[in-house]
């Protein structure tokens, strides 16, 4: 009686697992599906990289806005479209410099372009195109009204001037 409970419990477990085939079919359907969620899963993941750039570089631009009227000085976001790189700092700095000026660096996978110029010109610091943000809370009249952020697949969020010149917007479409 012990050895056909044995052989019993044996032909039991081997019901239970599954066939090779079985295990087949099974890792088949999982590449399928991976296959096809992930495109739309790296799509996900650039596009947030360029709403977090766009997201940051505003802030940027808030904090400026606020450093001029607080501090009751003109404030610059510089941007440095070659190496990648904006920042903020005073316009006019004592030998010290501003020790709280900021340098951030763009997402690797993405590039910045200053569009749309002032009305008399451009704005600039140390020899790039800035935005100045003036002690009354305005932008300066010969600041770009545009900054753009693409990325490699081509999509891009927009940094648009208001028109009571007291800001900026982001948008994803082509002002």
């Amino acid at each position: 009686m012990t050895i056909t409970l044995a052989i019993g419990q044996i032909k039991w477990r081997c019901r239970r697992a599954f066939t090779l085939i079985e295990l087949t079919l099974v890792l088949a359907l999982l590449v399928v599906i991976t296959s096809l969620a992930a495109p739309a899963v790296s799509k996900f993941i650039r596009g947030r990289a360029l709403d977090s750039e766009a997201q940051r570089l505003f802030a940027l631009i808030h904090a400026g806005q606020s450093r001029a009227v607080s501090e009751g000085m003109p404030m610059v976001l510089w941007v440095d479209a070659k190496s990648g790189t904006y920042g903020l700092q005073a316009e006019t700095t004592g030998a010290n410099g501003d020790p709280k000026a900021e340098t951030l660096a763009v997402d690797s996978t993405l590039q910045i372009a200053v569009l749309n110029t002032g009305i008399n010109g451009m704005t600039t610091f140390n020899n790039l195109p800035a935005i100045r943000f003036l002690p009354d809370g305005t932008v300066d009249e010969n600041s770009p009204q545009v900054l753009q952020l693409t990325d490699a697949s081509g999509f891009s969020r927009w940094l648009v001037e208001s028109s009571n010149r007291m800001g900026y917007e982001v948008t994803d479409t082509k002002p």
